[in-house]
């Protein structure tokens, strides 16, 4: 044999082991990799997805509208996590004419002064039994011994001089002295708005159980319907859940609050950062909440005035709210006085003035203390405080 033909040989039997492995290797690769079996490969069932829209002239397929699903390339529609939602605020209700759309819980409470004292004056012929009469009932209205008196001898003038007994007029006389002495005249507005390159700066103080810390929340709300940047500052660092209790109030409003996250840490830190805080936020307002304990304890006043001292070295105090309970009577006279023999008090917060509560403190409070009420508490939902207005609440009290 030629070696032509030898090669030739050689040259066949290689095409033909070369055609044999191929073979091989198909196989395996349809046979799912093992020789001579079916594929154990599992099958991932993946959710279905939003089918995807081939353009006509072939371009690359686009993502349907809708939420869910993104094109990653090549045809591929991937399901993709939604973006987390910012949950929705509240928009508190304006703080506009409050008092006088709750004006009928207020009647309902202080009605029966009016009512007593109409029957009293228009019955005509009032003997001096009935004029000590008309002095219990305002008397257990709390509007104070000074202010009962005052308000009798200026009733009684007129119906010697006049001798009405119409009740009508005698209303409109009572109308007219009560007015006067809640006086219409003074400020009422809360000092809520940026002074100069700071943000006005509003202590809050009062005893725990007056409702204190509900009232700083209800302010923030108050002041966020007028557009108000608010800053809250939780320097009650002494009772249990003070802090959380105000910081949710915020949240609610998109408020928010410096505290601290220690049980008993400094107070006046605590407002100090408050104040630096909302200083750096550039906001319109920040409310300090302070420490509500006994009021009869020194050191507690003595710690007060240190929170007002400490916020002094940064910024002035615009605001100090005082507080109280309405239904409290002398008692909340008592606490008045010592809240302003340590702290400056510029405002009064009447709480609970609806109920049991009698209208009389408003007289009473401001004569003791020379400043006026600002605020009342008429009931508890989020939107109750409103900004006092003394024609309403005397039309509440005489109905």
């Amino acid at each position: 044999m030629s070696g032509v033909d030898s090669l030739w040989e050689i040259l066949v039997v290689a095409t033909v082991v070369a055609l044999a492995g191929l073979a091989v290797i198909v196989g395996l690769v349809r046979g799912g990799g093992k020789r001579g079996g079916k594929s154990d490969t599992t099958t991932i069932e993946r959710p279905p997805t939003t089918p995807v829209e081939v353009e006509p002239d072939g371009d690359r397929p686009q993502p349907p509208p809708g939420e869910g699903v993104e094109d990653i390339g090549g045809g591929v529609a991937v399901e993709v996590e939604p973006e987390p939602t910012t949950p929705t605020l509240e928009r508190p209700a304006s703080a506009r004419g409050r008092l006088a759309r709750l004006r009928a819980r207020l009647a309902r409470s202080n009605n029966a002064i009016g009512n007593a004292l109409l029957a009293l004056l228009s019955s005509g012929g009032l003997d001096e039994q009935s004029w000590e009469d008309v002095e219990d009932t305002l008397l257990q209205a709390d509007l104070g011994v000074e202010a009962t008196d005052e308000l009798v001898g200026k009733l009684r003038t007129r119906v010697q001089v006049d001798g009405a007994t119409d009740p009508e007029v005698v209303k409109g006389w009572l109308r007219e002295e009560l007015l006067a002495l809640v006086d219409p005249s003074m400020d009422r507005r809360v000092a809520a708005s940026r002074v100069g390159d700071r943000p006005a700066v509003i202590l809050v103080v009062g005893v725990n159980g007056t409702g204190k810390t509900t009232t700083v929340g209800k302010l923030a709300r108050v002041l966020v319907a007028e557009d108000k940047d608010v800053v809250l500052g939780a320097a009650d660092t002494f009772r249990a859940a003070a802090a959380d209790q105000l910081q949710t109030w915020g949240e609610r409003v998109g408020v928010p609050t410096v505290r601290s996250d220690r049980e008993g840490a400094d107070p006046a830190s605590v407002a100090f950062d408050a104040v630096k805080s909302a200083t750096e936020y550039e906001a319109d307002v920040v409310i300090v909440d302070t420490a509500g304990r006994l009021h009869n304890k020194a050191g507690l006043m003595d710690e007060l005035s240190k929170v007002k001292r400490v916020i002094e070295k940064q910024s002035p105090i615009d605001e100090v709210l005082l507080v109280l309970d309405a239904t409290t009577g002398q008692n909340g006279m008592r606490q008045a006085e010592v809240f302003g023999e340590a702290v400056n008090i510029t405002g009064i917060v009447l709480s609970k003035l609806d109920g049991t509560a009698k209208g009389g403190i408003v007289v009473n409070v401001q004569r003791r203390l020379g400043v006026p009420v600002k605020l009342v508490g008429l009931g508890e939902g989020p939107d109750d405080l409103a900004p006092f207005d003394p024609e309403a609440f005397v039309d509440a009290i005489i109905g």
